[in-house]
Parts: structure tokens; C-alpha cells; sequence
């Protein structure tokens, strides 16, 4: 028999043989991470709930999830064990870990915005709160002080009728 017609199982057998044991090694992992598991430990279970550890028993265990709300799970229910930094930080919203001042992002953007004086007179100007001319002036509102002063209806004001019309 041809090597070159064994080469497509071969390489099949060896592709499902590397799957499995990764998926393996991800199991051991799991369960490692389940046995070690420590009343008080905060915990996300599979379904996307925080808790506390309250109880371990052989394949179970009670999970605080409120004050006074406690919960029996099946250890396989645990998705992930975790730090108490992290737990503090997702369910109570306690942040501990601010690395330095300068990278906080302000609440507005007032920072963001400033300008150098020594900018020139665009500077200047942006700095004071009157407004800028830039001489441009609204057409509209010039048609329609002059239509006003001479009486004559504009095209966009809807005429007047005695409230009767032609059309039934």
C-alpha cells in the first residue's frame, strides 16, 4: 500500500488526538480549580451569577448570593473562582487597583479643551466669552423683517379661508 494514501489518516488521527487532550487538560483544570474551592471565596457560576461560598460539601455547594439568600449548586456549576479584589470590584463596585492619577479621565472636557495665551489673538478670543463676528448673517432673517415691514404676506404663512373649502 502507497505512504501517500495513509498520510490524510494519519493526519486526522493526530488532529483528533490534539483536540481531546486539550479539551482534557481544560477539565483537569476545572476541576482542580473546584476542589480547591474555600467558604468565603467569591465564585461566578456557568449561568453568569455572583456569590459568596458559604458551604462545600462532596458535589455540592451553598452559595450566599444576598444577605439571607443562600443557594444550592452543584459544583459543576462553578465557572470561575474569584480574587477578592475582583469580586469587590464587580459586585460592590469597590475599586482598589488605581495605578496612577494621571491616566483618570476627567468627567468633562473642559481639561481637554484648554488653550495656551500665547497662542495669538484666536486664542485670545476663544478664552473670553463674548461671541465672534464672523460676518455672516442670517438671510432668513433679513427676507423676513423686510416682508413684515411692507405688509405683504410671506409664502410660507397658510392663507386664511372661512373654513369652508371646495374639496369634500
Amino acid at each position: 500500500m502507497n505512504p501517500y494514501t495513509l498520510l490524510p489518516f494519519i493526519v486526522l488521527i493526530a488532529a483528533m488526538f490534539l483536540m481531546t487532550r486539550s479539551a482534557k487538560k481544560k477539565q483537569q483544570q476545572a476541576a482542580q480549580m473546584r476542589n480547591e474551592l474555600q467558604p468565603g471565596s467569591g465564585v461566578r457560576t456557568i449561568g453568569g451569577m455572583y456569590a459568596t461560598v458559604k458551604e462545600i460539601n462532596e458535589d455540592t455547594v451553598l452559595l450566599d448570593a444576598a444577605p439571607g439568600v443562600d443557594l444550592l449548586f452543584a459544583k459543576n456549576a462553578i465557572g470561575a473562582v474569584l480574587t477578592d479584589d475582583e469580586y469587590n470590584r464587580i459586585v460592590h463596585g469597590i475599586e482598589h487597583d488605581l495605578k496612577s492619577d494621571a491616566d483618570i479621565v476627567p468627567d468633562d472636557a473642559s481639561s481637554l479643551t484648554e488653550t495656551d495665551e500665547t497662542d495669538g489673538p484666536a486664542a485670545a478670543a476663544a478664552a473670553s466669552d463674548d461671541k465672534i463676528d464672523l460676518g455672516k448673517k442670517d438671510a432668513d432673517e433679513d427676507t423676513a423683517g423686510e416682508s413684515e415691514a411692507a405688509g405683504a404676506p410671506t409664502e410660507d404663512e397658510p392663507k386664511k379661508t372661512d373654513g369652508d373649502s371646495d374639496a369634500k
